[in-house]
């Protein structure tokens, strides 16, 4: 929803979820019950929600994995 505050960081970013996980029983086939104190993370953060790009993950794994602290490779010459 283009109205939601944080759409820019998702629908504009064609950041969608897997199909087969609008059902909630395929959700939880593929990732599981949730463990205490983690949240649904991707590991590749401009690829969908969808399995095998999705873990439970802990706040500072979150953190660490946010778009702004990724850091590009620089090589010298």
């Amino acid at each position: 929803n283009p109205k939601y505050p944080n759409y820019k960081y998702y629908g504009a970013r064609g950041i969608r979820v897997c199909p087969r996980w609008q059902d909630f029983e395929n959700f939880l086939e593929d990732m599981g019950e949730r463990p205490l104190n983690t949240s649904i993370d991707r590991i590749n953060v401009n690829r969908d929600y969808e399995p095998g790009n999705c873990r439970w993950a802990t706040p500072t794994e979150q953190a660490n994995n946010k778009q702004s602290s990724r850091k590009e490779l620089v090589t010298s010459c």
